[in-house]
């Protein structure tokens, strides 16, 4: 299964990649799906192959990605396969009637970006740190010409192949890789996301460097952070773990995150969106049972992190590169 996938995703990047880029990735792919493949993959590809079979209609251009529709196929077994990928954490979707219910409301991130793009139609599209690649399929659904959505985790890759399983001709591809490991041989994309990564970076101005690298000249870039509040000098580092989390280095104010970017060499930089993340956005389901937000809050004062640092805060920048 994962062969034919990496042949067909090949495929597909052609028109994207030049052929020695192309082979670093396909290689690099391949490694981690093929040659040391996951422990636990095995487990999770048995879970994909016991999803039905055969075409569906997909819906994938509203805020729940939907797979067919209840009482096309068994319930209880389809349940039983998805349950098979938890934890489920972007998303909404729903398979056959089966509502996956994730841990964020990616559609409710969406619904703040996607207002302030630059149409999608026919552009080439780089999603990183795509997850489950939610918002992959609703940017193909946009008209992109082509997505690429990058991420380490795994599991992530196989929860985008039960949607691409009824949804194999639309121009979406997964790769389990880094930004840093992307060719340095870029500018191919018209569009760059990067939602949710850049608090996880050591160094954010080397991400945002990588990510400019993958625009082409007159591409758009779309950055979403965690942020606090203040001026062009704030910036919060952590002195250990910020909401529970470890890997979290640099939460600067949107101010000084527009310095970032403009030093970086980016134009034309607006802050579109900003609002705090709410326990009715991230939350534990019944397909994420792990803790979630309302864990990593003050008990007793939701405007706190356990630690004491303000409680997150999110904001979306649009940028171009010159």
């Amino acid at each position: 299964m994962l062969t034919d996938y990496l042949q067909a995703c090949e495929r597909g990047l052609a028109s994207l990649f030049a052929p020695q880029p192309l082979s670093v990735v396909m290689t690099l792919s391949r490694e981690r799906l093929v040659d040391r493949p996951h422990g636990d993959l095995p487990r999770w590809l048995a879970a994909l192959e016991a999803l039905p079979m055969g075409p569906a209609e997909c819906a994938l251009d509203q805020d729940t990605l939907t797979i067919g529709g209840a009482g096309e196929q068994d319930a209880e077994t389809v349940k039983q396969a998805l349950q098979g990928l938890i934890p489920w954490r972007k998303g909404p979707f729903e398979f056959f009637g089966v509502s996956v219910e994730t841990e964020w409301r990616s559609d409710w991130k969406w619904q703040r970006v996607a207002p302030h793009l630059s149409p999608l139609a026919g552009r080439r599209i780089l999603d990183v740190g795509c997850g489950s690649g939610y918002h992959c399929w609703r940017m193909a659904a946009a008209g992109a010409s082509a997505v690429v959505g990058i991420d380490p985790t795994i599991l992530f890759l196989v929860q985008y192949l039960a949607v691409r399983r009824f949804a194999p001709e639309l121009p979406v591809w997964f790769l389990p890789l880094r930004m840093e490991e992307l060719p340095a041989e870029g500018g191919q994309f018209d569009t760059v996301f990067s939602m949710g990564v850049l608090y996880h970076r050591r160094s954010p101005l080397d991400h945002l460097l990588e990510l400019k690298g993958a625009l082409c000249a007159g591409g758009e870039l779309v950055l979403e952070t965690l942020v606090v509040e203040g001026d062009e000098r704030t910036v919060l580092m952590p002195e250990d773990r910020y909401a529970v989390m470890r890997n979290v280095f640099f939460l600067p104010s949107v101010a000084m995150l527009t310095r970032w970017l403009e030093r970086c060499g980016f134009v034309d930089v607006r802050c579109v969106d900003e609002s705090n993340t709410t326990v009715q956005e991230q939350r534990s389901t019944d397909w994420m049972r792990f803790q979630s937000l309302p864990d990593f809050l003050d008990p007793d004062d939701h405007r706190l992190t356990r630690e004491g640092y303000p409680a997150p805060r999110r904001a979306v920048l649009v940028a171009r590169k010159p």
